[in-house]
């Protein structure tokens, strides 16, 4: 189900030009990787590892016509937890093309969690948008995720919900995504400021393991930080937050709150991290 808090990251395997990567580049694939240690893993300004830390890494293969597959992974906690290891795994495949000075990546993204509960897998197409306007990078991106049963509305009552028998058992719906990310760096600094901005809209309710991608139907998410390279390692902190009100998160009830406190998990969060990029 996941934003991910790990700007930082993607940033720094952008930059990225070890000696072995420049060589792997000479042929037609190459490969490049990160890893990244996060304070809280953060998908479109929704926590999924209960605002506690999170272990995220993976990898990308890429050929020289555009064609690439990948990989991505992190521990999960709390909301969005469907037992077995605990993990989301992210399987990628897509293509990116050049044209008139911008870059086109098309793909789609498989959601699974291994081990876990079943009908939680599913499927997001995507459409990305990017390229330089003066010193900031800029990307616009739309996921459309079609009508799967891990994205239904199974659960359309509390009372339902607290009894465990879905009364709308079998139901699929669809899953809409919008954001927009800007990047750029300080003058003579190691320091790049970033900034993004989301809109979810889907199911409204409780998905078939009491979940949903879109967990409030339509909310806004955005995020404010800075990241820092240090040697060859990226210091990240940003500001994430959404626009889900106490209401929004209470309809849900205890399936969206922090297992500690009680709390909202979408709420305005402090989140740090430290990545590394081959």
């Amino acid at each position: 189900m996941r934003y991910r808090s790990m700007c930082a990251a993607v940033l720094a395997l952008a930059s990225a030009t070890p000696a072995f990567a420049q060589e792997e580049e000479s042929g037609p694939i190459s490969v490049s990787g990160t890893v990244a240690l996060v304070s809280d893993y953060r998908f479109r300004g929704v926590s999924q590892s209960d605002e506690e830390i999170a272990v995220q890494g993976g990898f990308t293969v890429s050929h020289e016509s555009g064609f690439y597959v990948s990989t991505w992974a992190s521990n999960l906690s709390g909301w969005g937890t469907f037992g077995g290891s605990n993990t989301e795994l992210d399987l990628v495949g897509g293509y990116a093309a050049s044209l008139g000075g911008a870059t086109i990546d098309v793909g789609v993204t498989w959601y699974m969690y291994p081990g876990g509960a079943s009908k939680t897998d599913f499927a997001e197409p995507y459409v990305k948008i990017s390229g330089d306007v003066g010193p900031v990078s800029a990307l616009v991106g739309v996921a459309y995720a079609p009508k799967q049963e891990a994205l239904g509305k199974w659960f359309l009552t509390d009372d339902a919900y607290a009894a465990g028998i879905p009364d709308a058992p079998g139901d699929k719906e669809d899953n809409f995504y919008i954001w927009g990310d800007v990047s750029a760096g300080v003058p003579s600094t190691p320091l790049t400021v970033k900034a993004h901005l989301g809109y979810s809209d889907g199911n409204s309710g409780l998905g078939p393991n009491g979940t949903s991608i879109a967990p409030t139907g339509s909310y806004l998410d955005w995020m404010l930080g800075a990241d820092l390279a240090v040697g060859p390692l990226t210091l990240g902190v940003a500001y994430v937050d959404t626009n889900i009100s106490r209401s929004d998160y209470a309809y849900i009830g205890d399936n969206f709150q922090n297992t500690k406190t009680g709390g909202t998990i979408a709420g305005s969060q402090v989140v740090f991290s430290v990545s590394a990029a081959f």
